[in-house]
């Protein structure tokens, strides 16, 4: 894996980044993400406008040219996915923003994205479903969709950011990882913290590492027979280079019907990511593993969650606290093992229950789902009165 740092990039972007490196500044999520993206490296934007993620198209496209980049408004997102993957395989570091009913109109392409092996970012600003739901509302309704959205055997990486400044942050990590393991990454944060505006501590461009892509020598293979993730192609350099969804041998040629081939290429463009799990698993943790409550929460509803068993163990409550910040692959070895002496998980979020069916899978104790939709984030108050009544059945 090569890298290098972000004073490196070409004369404009490194212009447009001075004004923020090394800065402290007050803004709205939704912008952080975007930046972040720039400090990524990402040249090429195209989006279609939705509530609660709009914000980030306006961003880029106000910054996105000054930084040598190309920002796209196209017709719909089925169009906007389209075009990141095939700004990739152009070349550049790519990325597109939307909410729900987009992301359920992306999912087709996401696969395209995964079977073809494409790096690209996707940012899901989460807001209330199913449909149209509440367009300016936050939620956290499509944990299970960033998973499992698109058919088939595939893996996923998604990360979950709970502050403004996370989001700056995570919108690099996101654009590494996509370099990294040469697939789509999605960003899951949502109305609350893509409309919250907070303080954000903006890195120096020296210390900012940038993930650089790999690109095949003139013999060597694009999908497959040199390692778990293969080098990538560029269009435009005058090697042929066959992309297509349908199963394909190493080569890139359509093999569709030999089963052996596709056995190859799917567990492998599977274990390219399941077998970095320790790698890729990101974890908060306020106590020890020993607790006989654990409350285990991610994104937004992880703040009041945080707060709340921090208030309770002052009181000398046997509480602990697991933010899951890595939400996909998810981190179930690294779960059953803080969980392991809990007679109870509690699992504020706010949908109607999604990731407690995920840690029912990894825990022997009661996991109980506290579940809240119609836009409010929980209050502090809520989560401790039920750890304090978990606690109260363990006695």
């Amino acid at each position: 894996m090569k890298t290098f740092t972000a004073d490196q990039f070409p004369e404009a972007r490194r212009k447009l980044l001075e004004r923020y490196a090394g800065q402290s500044q007050f803004m709205q999520g939704d912008v952080a993400v975007a930046i972040g993206g720039l400090f990524a490296g990402c040249d090429f934007f195209g989006a279609y406008p939705i509530t609660p993620a709009s914000e980030i198209a306006e961003t880029m496209s106000n910054l996105l040219p000054y930084a040598g980049g190309k920002f796209v408004q196209f017709e719909d997102e089925l169009a906007s996915v389209s075009s990141i993957v095939g700004a990739a395989w152009a070349g550049s570091r790519s990325m597109t923003a939307t909410s729900g009913p987009g992301f359920s109109l992306m999912q087709e392409t996401v696969g395209y994205a995964v079977m073809t092996e494409t790096p690209t970012v996707i940012v899901d600003v989460q807001r209330s479903g199913p449909s149209t739901g509440q367009a300016t509302l936050p939620a956290q309704g499509d944990f299970y969709q960033a998973r499992w959205g698109t058919h088939g055997d595939h893996e996923t990486i998604a990360l979950s950011p709970w502050s403004v400044q996370e989001s700056f942050d995570m919108a690099i990590e996101a654009f590494n990882l996509a370099e990294r393991f040469r697939q789509p990454v999605m960003l899951l944060t949502d109305g609350e913290t893509g409309h919250s505006r907070e303080r954000v501590q903006f890195p120096r461009l020296e210390d900012v590492t940038v993930v650089e892509r790999v690109l095949a020598e003139d013999h060597e293979e694009m999908f497959g027979d040199g390692g778990a993730v293969p080098p990538m192609g560029r269009f435009g350099t005058g090697r042929r280079i066959h992309v297509t969804g349908s199963t394909h041998a190493a080569n890139g040629m359509r093999m569709a019907t030999q089963p052996p081939i596709h056995d190859k290429l799917i567990r492998r463009i599977c274990g390219k990511v399941s077998d970095a799990r320790d790698e890729l698993t990101r974890i908060d943790v306020l106590g020890d593993g020993t607790e006989k409550v654990m409350v285990v929460a991610h994104g937004i509803s992880a703040r009041p969650a945080y707060g709340a068993v921090q208030s309770l163990r002052e009181q000398g409550h046997d509480v602990g606290f697991i933010r899951i910040i890595g939400l996909w692959p998810f981190p179930g070895p690294k779960i059953t093992e803080l969980c392991a002496n809990a007679g109870a998980v509690i699992v504020p979020e706010m949908n109607l229950g999604q990731m407690s069916r995920e840690i029912e899978r990894f825990v022997d104790g009661e996991v109980v789902g506290l579940n809240k939709i119609g836009g409010p984030v929980f209050h502090e108050r809520e989560i401790g009165e039920a750890a304090l009544e978990a606690l109260g059945r363990l006695s």
